[in-house]
């Protein structure tokens, strides 16, 4: 076959520009090797095939594409709204996956406030730490007067009765600020509580400069 030959039959088997692949084409890549960027190379046009292959497919495929979302990082309210309905499913690959999607598919308060949720009151240890991770990376679509709501709740979180999460919870804050002010997770409450009053100066200058 010439090079001539060649290209048109690849653009004739192309998706045209503007128009969805065909789910039976996503369904090919996202079974290949580098399917995130063989995907990202359709456009964001295959997002909402995505979306609906997400709401028909069982756990495990589920979060092959919950990944696939999380690489492309397109926000999407179309993803959004089938991987809000998986943010506390109990398979763990899944929940794992979606946790750490969500966030780059979107920049909704209800994912953070979600998020915080789970990592201040999730009885399973791995999800509740594995949010503050998302927390910490993965809110790629924020403002910085969205972020507030994220320090804010971070902040608050610094209180919680349980080390670990005080712990999870500082380190998001620090990721993100660079800062500790201070805390720590295992100190005494007294001083805790001061590095928590300083967080909470820190916050409202942070907000006043916005």
């Amino acid at each position: 076959m010439t090079l001539a030959v060649l290209a048109l039959a690849l653009a004739l088997t192309a998706p045209a520009r503007g128009a969805e692949p065909s789910p039976q084409e996503v369904e090919r890549l996202l079974d290949s090797n580098g399917y995130v960027e063989a995907l990202r190379e359709l456009g964001p046009d295959v997002v909402p095939v995505l979306a609906r292959l997400y709401a028909d497919a069982e756990p495990e495929r589920r979060a092959r594409i919950a990944n696939a979302f999380y690489g492309l990082g397109w926000q999407s309210e179309e993803a959004r709204r089938v991987l809000n309905a998986d943010l506390e499913t109990d398979h763990e690959r899944l929940r794992l996956s979606v946790q750490w999607a969500i966030g780059r598919v979107s920049a909704d308060d209800d994912v953070v406030e979600r998020l915080l949720t789970i990592l201040r009151s999730d009885p399973n240890a791995l999800f509740s730490e594995k949010a503050a991770c998302a927390l910490a990376h993965d809110q790629i679509h924020l403002t910085e007067a969205q972020k507030v709501l994220l320090y804010a709740g971070l902040i608050d979180t610094l209180s919680s009765p349980d080390a670990r999460v005080r712990r999870d919870a500082i380190r998001a804050l620090e990721i993100h600020t660079g800062q500790r002010r201070g805390f720590q997770p295992w100190g005494a409450s007294e001083a805790r509580e001061r590095s928590v009053r300083d967080w909470e100066r820190w916050l409202g200058d942070y907000e006043s400069h916005l």
